[in-house]
């Protein structure tokens, strides 16, 4: 039967929830209002007059070779952080749940880049790759694998999706390793007694209990891809080669803050968010019939 939280007062429940709300008010329902209306204006130079002028700049947008290329972009990115990071922190987590000494040390080391800011997640790949010092780069020259991400956009793509995946990792291995802990030992031991292998035991057993698990880190990772990669993005690559590296949220600030472009910049804040909303409710809608609770 549930247990529900009855109170003396009726305005207390209020009173509790009201710094929350304060808080998405001011960060997100505020600042989203002013790119939507934004999105629907046209300043002139010096921002000081500006005009009505309804979906033109969404037009202007979907007329541009190079914003309908940075979905392109953005896709690629983004199944790639999501799938190659869900994948790497589910095996570490795997691997962790079946260490017995110095446990704890091992979770801990891979723990620690989540406390990493994403801008210095992208400098330190960066560093890596860099000529003529980084030490990566230098070890793929000496196996006879030229890299060069500042000429080559398959380079440069495969860095920051490198860095962003890396950046993440902590966070999933944390729910994954939360989640493999939460199986019972019974049914493990059960299979393995009828004979199952470990790699059955995994998909028949482990994996479809860990659904939930996976389902809610999938969106998570998507929305962490559209959103949060921007500074490894901007410290990494700066967009380039030319604008091959260019997600449609580094888009957004290029335009806006360095092409001065602040009306077109707010339309694209609104298609952005947009995507996200439309792949999340997807996800839910469809996705997550697969999963068994």
């Amino acid at each position: 039967m549930e247990k529900r939280v009855l109170f003396k007062s009726a305005w207390l429940p209020w009173v509790l929830i009201a710094p929350q709300m304060a808080v998405i008010l001011v960060f997100f329902f505020w600042p989203a209002g002013q790119a939507l209306y934004q999105s629907v204006l046209q300043e002139d130079a010096f921002g000081s007059s500006s005009e009505f002028v309804g979906m033109a700049n969404f037009q202007r947008l979907f007329a541009d070779p190079s914003y309908l290329a940075s979905f392109k972009t953005t896709a690629v990115f983004s199944i790639l952080v999501a799938v190659g990071g869900l994948a790497v922190s589910l095996l570490l987590a795997v691997m962790a749940n079946r260490v017995v000494r110095a446990s704890g040390l091992y979770k801990t080391l891979l723990i620690w880049p989540y406390a990493v800011a994403p801008v210095v997640a992208g400098v330190l790949w960066l560093m890596m790759f860099a000529s003529p010092y980084g030490v990566v780069r230098y070890a793929l020259i000496e196996m006879g694998f030229d890299w060069n991400h500042l000429l080559n956009a398959n380079h440069a793509m495969a860095l920051i999706v490198m860095a962003a995946i890396w950046k993440h990792l902590s966070y999933n291995f944390l729910f994954f390793l939360a989640g493999l802990q939460s199986i019972p030992q019974s049914l493990i031991e059960a299979a393995t007694i009828d004979g199952a292998t470990p790699w059955k035991r995994f998909w028949s057993i482990v994996f479809p209990l860990l659904s939930p698990t996976t389902f809610f880190l999938l969106v998570i990772n998507i929305i962490y891809a559209f959103f949060e990669t921007f500074a490894i993005v901007d410290a990494a690559t700066h967009g380039g080669p030319g604008k091959e590296t260019a997600i449609l949220v580094y888009k957004v600030y290029y335009d806006g803050f360095k092409a001065l472009d602040i009306n077109g910049s707010a339309a694209q804040s609104v298609v952005l968010m947009a995507i996200v909303m439309a792949l999340t409710v997807i996800q839910f809608r469809y996705v997550e019939k697969k999963v068994h609770y």
